[in-house]
């Protein structure tokens, strides 16, 4: 079980580089209809083992896009709450430009 790209001795360290393996299939057709149709009893245990030790790696990936998601929907929303405090802010300068504007007139 120590060969490359097991879970012993991971092809890569990083999580992120490490794709969630897809379903091998069980069965393999051959040609020869005296041959067995069973793989290898340890390569499929094998591949089997690091799919379920993979899983955790692939839903906390998912966690983790899932709250950047939702971090980013977030400052987007507090962006928003900002530029309107800011417009309602300029909005009243303008009217206060505009009553000095008058006053200074009407004097």
């Amino acid at each position: 079980m120590n060969t490359a790209g097991t879970i012993d001795r991971p092809a890569t360290h990083d999580p992120a580089l490490r794709p969630f393996p897809k379903s091998e299939p069980a069965m393999t057709l051959s040609t020869d209809n005296h041959a067995s149709t069973q793989p290898d009893a340890t390569a499929s245990r094998q591949n089997r083992n690091r799919d379920m030790q993979l899983i955790p790696e692939a839903m906390a990936r998912a966690h983790m896009h899932e709250r950047m998601r939702e971090a980013e929907a977030e400052q987007l929303g507090h962006r928003l709450i900002i530029a309107r405090r800011m417009q309602r802010r300029a909005e009243r300068a303008s009217l206060r430009a505009r009553r000095a504007l008058a006053l200074a007139v009407m004097q």
